[in-house]
């Protein structure tokens, strides 16, 4: 069996030489890049099940690299960022990175993290899931894994189809902020809030009308989110 792979950009030697025997240690394959251009070709060419990007690298820093990144490939995304680069998070999480890590880090997080992601992009189909879900103009086709807003298509990343399909699952019932990191990113992750309110954003920018006064994704204060059921169809 294929082991999973992963890349690791960063100019910083150390880290890379670190993270190699780290990695290779707990079981991947590993592969590395000293900057962005690099990390591009080598997505290119060996097709990696995961990208470890650092943002801070020369020649091509990480989040013009993850903005090419996206043009061509879904490889899952960890960034690494400076402590305290809150902005810099952000904007990769906008970008289409999948989760970050600050540095300096806990190798044994990164892996935990690693773990998450690869539970994510494996096949798990343990749940009946609904076919068909309409509310207003927006059409959800889960079968065909299409999305439509007055019919137009919108592009989703994985991680939206992930979020989305879990409020669905559960439209017209209230999901914390804790029960959607958890199953979306892993129990890990259930104090990240911030994670989770960056992907929200990113989903009613592409679904709602107005992003700002949303109609499809509720915000319930200090709490989680719902989606409210619709006169228009459901199906399983």
């Amino acid at each position: 069996m294929k082991r999973f792979s992963i890349l690791v950009a960063d100019d910083d030697e150390r880290i890379i030489n670190f993270l190699n025997v780290r990695l290779k240690s707990a079981g991947y394959d590993v592969c590395t890049a000293a900057n962005g251009i690099q990390a591009l070709d080598q997505v290119r060419s060996k097709n990696p099940d995961l990208v470890i990007l650092d943002l801070v690298m020369p020649q091509m820093d990480g989040l013009e690299a993850m903005r090419e990144l996206r043009t061509f490939a879904t490889t899952p995304v960890i960034m690494l960022t400076a402590r305290g680069e809150d902005d810099e998070k952000i904007r990769g999480l906008k970008l289409g990175a999948d989760d970050y890590l600050s540095k300096p880090f806990n190798p044994d997080e990164l892996v935990a993290r690693i773990e998450a992601v690869r539970r994510r992009i494996e096949p798990q189909d343990k749940r009946k899931t609904l076919e068909l879900f309409v509310h207003g103009d927006v059409n959800i086709d889960f079968k065909q894994h299409i999305v439509t807003v007055a019919g137009e298509e919108k592009y989703l990343t994985r991680i939206e189809w992930l979020l989305l399909t879990e409020l669905v699952q559960s439209s017209g019932r209230f999901m914390t902020y804790e029960e959607l990191l958890s199953r979306v990113w892993g129990s890990e992750y259930q104090g990240d809030v911030q994670l989770l309110r960056t992907w929200i954003s990113r989903l009613r920018g592409k679904l709602e009308k107005n992003p700002e006064s949303p109609i499809l994704i509720r915000t319930i204060p200090k709490s989680g989110y719902i989606i409210q059921h619709d006169s228009g169809a459901v199906q399983e």
